[in-house]
């Protein structure tokens, strides 16, 4: 299939859209110009050194401590990141009545600060960090204040750009002193609560997206090249449903032969252009 090239004034997009009952597929690259960089380049390769993967953070305590070392930095740089006017205007949308979901495969929190009700997000979120022992739910903040009173203040760190999992490099000298908190109620090792590389979906996770797709008039790709399994498995089941597939991205995806429509634009340029287009008609 060869998708058909809109650009943001076209009718057909603000058509798609407005049709109503979209499931928004969100992925880094909406969150790129808040700062935060993503994965991969225009072509889909990698940008740098491989993230973490689940395996090696669950049985490698060097590993754990080198994320956590270097999450320290990441995470106030995320959490301080303000919504693109691509987030904002998935916002809108919804205000409009016309989305059913937006699901996003980003950790980072900016739907709700643009104004989003309800996000599902399929990897987890990177606010939140979870005791492997006992399941306990802690506040990343509550975590942050912890590891600031084990590690003391690290203004003399190298600072960087964060990646999408609030990851960033710091020195090895840095790492190899860096203490991990541990769980306040049992003393288990902590964990954010996101999906790792090689780590699977919480399965009422997965059948809540699926359900959104089915449900959905058309499925809505905005910053995401899909290459992870987890989100090209959402574009697959709209092919599969013959529901409309309109990607919104401007470079090339692992969804490009089965999407229906595609807008080869950076987010934060196309989708304000077609909520202004929608604002008038509703």
């Amino acid at each position: 299939m060869t998708a058909i090239t809109l650009n943001p004034e076209s009718p057909e997009a603000a058509a798609i859209i407005g049709a109503g009952r979209i499931t928004v597929l969100s992925g880094a690259g909406i969150s790129l110009a808040s700062g935060i960089p993503t994965y991969r380049d225009a072509s889909g390769q990698w940008l740098g050194a491989e993230p973490i993967t689940h395996q090696a953070f669950m049985r490698d305590a060097i590993a754990r401590r080198r994320y956590w070392a270097r999450s320290a930095h990441g995470y106030p740089l995320m959490s301080k990141a303000s919504p693109t006017e691509a987030h904002v205007a998935l916002a809108s949308f919804e205000r409009m009545g016309l989305l059913r979901e937006c699901i996003t495969q980003n950790v980072d929190v900016l739907h709700e600060a643009a104004g989003h009700h309800s996000v599902l997000h399929l990897h987890g979120t990177i606010e939140a960090v979870l005791c492997t022992a006992c399941g306990h739910r802690h506040e990343r903040q509550e975590i942050q204040k912890a590891i600031e009173t084990l590690n003391g203040i690290y203004e003399t760190q190298t600072i960087d750009a964060p990646r999408p999992d609030g990851d960033i490099p710091v020195s090895d000298e840095w790492i190899e002193q860096f203490q991990v908190p541990d769980c306040d109620r049992c003393g288990g090792f902590l964990k954010p609560d996101v999906v790792f590389f090689g780590g699977n979906l919480a399965p009422q996770i997965k059948e809540a997206a699926l359900a959104a797709v089915d449900e959905s008039s058309a499925l809505v790709v905005v910053g995401s090249s899909v290459q992870v399994f987890s989100g090209y498995r959402l574009c697959r089941r709209a092919a599969e449903r013959g529901i409309p597939i309109l990607l919104i991205n401007p470079g090339q995806g692992r969804a490009d032969e089965i999407a229906t429509h595609r807008m080869i634009y950076p987010a934060e340029i196309a989708l304000p252009i077609v909520a202004r287009q929608l604002e008038d008609i509703l």
